[in-house]
């Protein structure tokens, strides 16, 4: 006889089990990726039965045989039930759908392994009829031997979506299925469907068809034995209830019921025949979960990927503003309009900047002299400075948010988080012109202060005193926007002539690689802001990603956990 793998190393197959329930949870299928559905649903249902009865079982395998009556609307599941019973344990419903809480009919002997949450642990345990589907109501009768227990379940095609899915949890925490059909809903697609899972993962399961004239059952039964087989349940029990009336208790008559009441009978009183039966289940459920674990890992690399999708498109547009700003603030392009107009003021024009524009190599001496700006039109350089880096930064942001915006919404992932996320995303945030203000500002400062730091000895000198901190700063900007040397044409006479105005003010008062090593340090550090605030604005695409909580090493748990499952069961013997 093959063994149950608990039967073999139950310690270990429970704790591999435990574990890989706990990669299911950790498992995160937000994105609206293909198959996510269906993923989605996978793991759900897995870690149920792993809660609900493979776990249990597992550790309790001698608790009493559970056995799940399901079946479609209006097959007469309830009234079977109370039948087998001899007594009325659980209301049939006239109208439908019937809501109230599932019914589990016990021996009084059996009442410790049901009353804790032993199975089925979400379901509040009560003792009377409720109309909560959250509830479980568990009813103690001698009419049911030692070693089983029958629970009426909820229509597994009810109108309410809440019956179908507690009618669904409960039959996978079921050892054997009594699956109840009638004449006329036997061929429904929906019972056929439950029926399909359970041929799969080879669940025990039998099934009546109930409610059926006489006259139709020879047909409606070979009809039925021959679908049956076709789908891989053709050892399963197939047993009739003919079409007859109903006593003042609404029972059917004992003579109908008896042939189900004496094999469910036999299987309790029959502890081989009744391990043969959880065998059968648990083996097949345990095989399924790996299988889905499987699906779910596949899942998850799917995740990941879309998430590194999303997130790379995020990367590469604002990357793509970080080198835009970069280029635009070293190139020359900044030396224009009014940044340009406030510099010739602080330099001044005629001879000087006309002499630029055929020859750049001046005499520190003759530059020193020439420079005549005042204190007021350094600060007027300074703040136009200021207007041009904003302007420019916030550009590109802009451009940065709809490029990535765009590219999301080519998704339906990406479209489906963007509509989720509360805000439009696609430009740039409210109170990025202010943060671009306090940028460019804490930049200048910095570039104030590492002009004050390197004249520190010396600003007791003329040249020093003539141009004064500001002054020097501002020319220190002017170097810093051209510092590629990108201008051409036309401009080289003007805005690099500027650049090169600056810088022999510069090497002046400091020398030719102190201004060198000013101009690097100057451009580094505003570089740097600009990574860091256009990174800001990046984050409010990135920590939509974040908040998923896709891990990249979700999929390996779970493929991990999923093979540890499959060795066991095959060093035990379960196929």
């Amino acid at each position: 006889m093959t063994q149950t793998p608990s039967a073999q190393k139950p310690a270990q197959m429970v704790t591999t089990l435990v574990q890989l329930r706990e990669a299911l949870e950790g498992a995160r299928l937000p994105l609206d990726i293909p198959d996510a559905a269906p993923a989605r649903k996978a793991r759900a249902e897995t870690i149920d039965q792993l809660e609900d009865y493979v776990l249990p079982r597992l550790i309790q395998i001698d608790a009493p045989l559970l056995t799940v009556v399901g079946g479609s609307t209006g097959a007469g599941k309830s009234t079977l039930v109370n039948s087998l019973v001899g007594e009325r344990v659980t209301e049939t419903g006239v109208l439908r759908p019937t809501t109230r809480s599932p019914v589990l009919v016990h021996n009084p002997r059996d009442a410790d392994w049901f009353d804790k949450a032993r199975i089925l642990p979400d379901l509040q345990r009560t003792t009377r009829a409720s109309a909560d589907p959250g509830a479980l109501q568990l009813v103690a009768s001698d009419a049911i031997p030692p070693g089983l227990a029958v629970l009426d379940a909820p229509d597994i095609d009810s109108v309410e979506e809440q019956n179908r899915t507690l009618a669904a949890q409960l039959l996978g925490a079921a050892d054997l299925w009594l699956f109840v059909t009638s004449a006329a809903r036997y061929a429904d697609q929906v019972p056929w469907e439950f029926l399909k899972q359970a041929a799969e993962r080879s669940a025990a399961v039998a099934i009546v068809l109930d409610r059926t004239a006489p006259a139709a059952i020879t047909e409606v039964s070979a009809h039925l034995a021959r679908m049956l087989t076709a789908r891989g349940l053709r050892d399963s029990p197939l047993f009739i209830v003919p079409e007859g009336e109903v006593d003042e208790q609404g029972l059917l008559p004992s003579s109908t019921v008896r042939e189900i009441r004496a094999w469910l009978g036999s299987l309790a009183a029959d502890s081989e025949a009744r391990n043969g039966v959880v065998r059968q289940t648990l083996e097949g459920a345990i095989r399924t979960i790996s299988k889905r674990a499987y699906l779910v890992a596949d899942a998850s690399r799917d995740q990941f990927a879309m998430q590194a999708r999303l997130r790379a498109e995020a990367d590469a547009a604002y990357a793509a503003a970080v080198d835009a700003v970069d280029t635009a603030s070293a190139d020359g392009t900044l030396l224009r309009g009014e940044v340009l107009a406030r510099w010739q003021e602080f330099v001044g024009t005629g001879e000087l900047l006309k002499s630029l524009e055929s020859k750049v190599s001046w005499l520190r001496d003759r530059v020193s002299n020439a420079v005549k700006g005042q204190p007021q039109q350094a600060t007027r350089v300074t703040v136009a400075v200021e207007s041009g880096l904003q302007t420019l930064v916030l550009e590109h942001a802009e451009a940065a948010a709809e490029r990535t915006d765009a590219s999301w919404r080519s998704t339906e992932a990406g479209r489906v988080l963007l509509d989720e996320a509360g805000t439009d995303l696609s430009r740039a945030s409210r109170d990025f012109r202010q943060h671009a203000e306090r940028m460019v500002r804490d930049w200048q400062q910095g570039v104030l202060d590492l002009v004050r730091t390197e004249g520190a000895d010396k600003r007791s000198t003329a040249r020093f005193l003539a141009y004064g901190v500001n002054g020097l700063s501002v020319a220190l900007m002017v170097v810093v926007f051209a510092s590629t040397g990108g201008v051409t044409g036309a401009e080289v006479g003007i805005a690099g002539g500027s650049a090169v105005l600056g810088q022999k003010l510069l090497e002046a008062v400091f020398g030719d690689q102190a201004v060198r090593r000013l101009a690097t340090n100057a451009r580094k550090d505003l570089n740097r802001r600009m990574q860091a605030l256009l990174d800001t604005e990046k984050r409010r695409y990135t920590d939509l990603l974040d908040e998923l909580g896709i891990k990249a090493e979700t999929e390996e748990a779970l493929r991990g956990g999923a093979r540890k499952v499959d060795d066991l069961r095959f060093a035990s013997g379960a196929l």
